[in-house]
């Protein structure tokens, strides 16, 4: 299938030839390809790119049917949210190296929690987001009904109960592109994000039951079952940083061979990889790709990128690409 490319496309087929440019293009083609081949895509984000808005981009992949779930941190999971309520709160610091304990200290006691120049309000995104999302949490508990966390910030996106504070275009948020599609998605290690540590306080307070809230094992087994059911043409792996958001989906390969005995199940069919962390002994994000091979998650002949830039100018490139701009 040949599509006209915009002209960020042009540009980068033009201009990016070599080194990390290239391999940039490299794997947006390889991408491309996989979805030409109806072959499914698994994208994980680490980090803080829901801070960094990349859903401004991502949430037209989801739109555009370019992801097909999603492994995330709860952070991003709630901070493309929080984004969303209270935007207008959040405050840049271009000369965040140059600021002392103190001024650090000063931050804080403003409600402000720093992600390199980028400051959270956390304390007004909650103050928007909390009482709705409990109560979610404790009608599902009376019911006698689980979910995921992901599946409960559905619930509270899709009732629009949050309408009144968005202060961004909706369609720039990655998370209720997601909700609207209902997208598949495990969030590993959910309960260090500020949502979980704020359900955590309320088992802790004897208000909630911690069942109520579908657990990390859960995940895997819900990822066994969906692997199985959409591998026929393969599912591909795109990676923005490194971490649990990708350390936890990608074992499902070896865990559905190994441990189940499945042995027809298909490696993952496209690898790659955005990270800055350079390659080092001991180092998992840093690993090259071959280095999976053996353990058993990548084929010899799965396609192979890894590009060494940052995820926030890398991953809107690539996707600007996917999406024909």
């Amino acid at each position: 299938m040949t599509t006209k490319k915009g002209a960020i496309s042009e540009f980068i087929q033009k201009y990016y030839l070599h080194f990390n440019a290239a391999a940039l293009v490299d794997a947006a083609k390889g991408y491309e390809a996989q979805l030409e081949s109806n072959a499914k895509m698994l994208v994980s984000l680490a980090g803080a790119m829901s801070t960094a808005e990349l859903g401004k981009i991502f949430s037209e992949m989801i739109r555009q049917d370019k992801v097909h779930i999603v492994s995330c941190t709860g952070a991003n999971l709630e901070e493309d949210i929080m984004n969303l309520v209270a935007h207008s709160h959040y405050k840049r610091v271009p000369e965040y190296r140059d600021l002392t304990p103190q001024q650090e200290w000063e931050l804080l006691e403003n409600g402000l929690n720093r992600v390199t120049d980028t400051c959270i309000p956390e304390e007004e995104a909650f103050r928007r987001l909390q009482k709705h999302i409990v109560k979610i949490w404790k009608d599902a508990e009376a019911k006698g009904e689980r979910y995921f966390p992901h599946e409960f910030m559905y619930k509270m996106l899709l009732s629009g109960v949050l309408e009144e504070y968005y202060e961004i275009d909706l369609k720039d948020s990655w998370m209720y592109a997601a909700a609207e599609k209902n997208l598949p998605m495990v969030v590993p290690g959910w309960e260090d994000s500020t949502m979980g540590n704020i359900f955590a306080s309320y088992v802790l307070k004897g208000e909630l039951k911690a069942s109520t809230m579908k657990s990390g094992i859960e995940y895997m087994t819900f990822l066994a079952d969906w692997y199985t059911d959409n591998s026929e043409n393969g599912i591909g792996f795109f990676q923005i940083g490194g971490g649990i958001a990708g350390d936890f989906p990608i074992c499902v390969v070896p865990m559905l061979y190994q441990d189940m005995e499945r042995e027809d199940t298909p490696f993952w069919s496209y690898f790659c990889q955005i990270s800055d962390s350079t390659t080092s002994y001991g180092s998992y994000s840093g690993a090259v790709p071959n280095e999976k091979i053996t353990w058993g998650k990548l084929d010899i002949n799965t396609p192979k990128f890894i590009i060494e830039s940052d995820a926030t100018i890398v991953a809107p490139l690539i996707f600007a690409y996917l999406l024909d701009m």
